[in-house]
């Protein structure tokens, strides 16, 4: 190989062996700085955590999971559509407060597959190091994590009530009329927000205590189930509804419950104030260990 043959790079050559100059250059495009990194750790978690890019059983398992969560809203949209409305209420539609009801298994299951998937690999692989390297620091690492993993819990807390409203409405099975309809939307954005962000908060703080994907995901389905256990043996040994507000599952049917306005089936007469200082004990406790242990985490750049 001779210098003609590589344009205009270099060749030494030292015995046997070559060594060409590549010619390589600094990067000279746009600089997008802090947000730019965030956006893109946003867009990356979110393709890994639904399984872009990568093999079909990667794919297979975040689908299969958020699938489950609408296959209710597909059953209740097919029985609006096919009976009348005199028939249809023979059926007792849930509610879109109720329907978390018959989800809720499946957002557990969503969740404990999303953000060990996201948090843990980066840890096991050593791509901290290489994200913190960037303009990111922990913080804004953190930040855009979260907001992956909530982007995708979002597609099962938010998507199959949505899914619900635009068929009720199309099949003017209610609400009706622009007031009610906007009202019932806002309604379902905000307990599914709610509802996106508790598990969010409670998948981040069980994901940051180990980088072991199998780990994290059985501890999340631990803390649900224990909680669930520790709940109903304290209700009903003496003990008030309001203290079933410290198992997820069922502070999220509450929660749906009560931004809804709807009869309170999970805990009648537990004070509101517990249960929205049940919802900030999960989230931001949550956020707030997942913070801690990643700024306790000795990471090589």
């Amino acid at each position: 190989m001779s210098a003609s043959d590589l344009g205009t790079h270099d060749v030494f050559a030292t015995g046997d062996a070559e060594i060409l100059d590549r010619g390589y250059r600094s990067y000279d495009g746009e600089r997008r700085g802090v947000r730019g990194a965030v956006w893109a750790v946003v867009r990356h978690s979110v393709q890994r955590a639904l399984g872009m890019r990568r093999t079909l059983w990667a794919k297979l398992l975040p689908i299969f999971a958020a699938g489950i969560a609408y296959v209710p809203a597909v059953v209740f949209v097919g029985i609006v559509a096919l009976f009348k409305s005199d028939e249809a209420t023979q059926f007792v539609l849930p509610t879109y407060a109720e329907y978390y009801g018959f989800i809720i298994a499946a957002l557990v299951v969503f969740a404990a597959i999303v953000a060990p998937e996201v948090l843990c690999t980066d840890r096991r692989s050593g791509m901290l190091g290489v994200y913190l390297a960037s303009p990111l620091d922990r913080d804004t690492y953190l930040l855009a994590k979260a907001a992956a993993i909530a982007f995708v819990l979002s597609i099962g807390c938010l998507g199959p009530p949505l899914l619900m409203l635009v068929a009720n409405v199309l099949q003017s099975q209610g609400p009706k009329g622009a007031s009610d309809i906007a009202l019932t939307a806002v309604r379902i954005l905000g307990s599914g927000l709610l509802i996106t962000l508790l598990f969010t908060g409670i998948t981040m703080g069980v994901a940051s205590l180990t980088d072991r994907k199998a780990i994290a995901a059985a501890g999340v389905l631990l803390v649900i189930l224990v909680t669930i256990m520790v709940a109903g043996t304290l209700s009903t040994t003496g003990g008030t509804n309001s203290v079933l507000a410290i198992a997820p599952t069922l502070l999220t049917i509450e929660l749906a419950a009560r931004v809804h306005g709807e009869y309170s089936t999970i805990m009648p007469g537990a004070p509101s104030a517990i249960i929205w200082l049940a919802w900030a004990v999960w989230t931001v406790g949550g956020f707030t260990l997942a913070r801690i242990q990643l700024h306790r985490l000795p990471v090589t750049r």
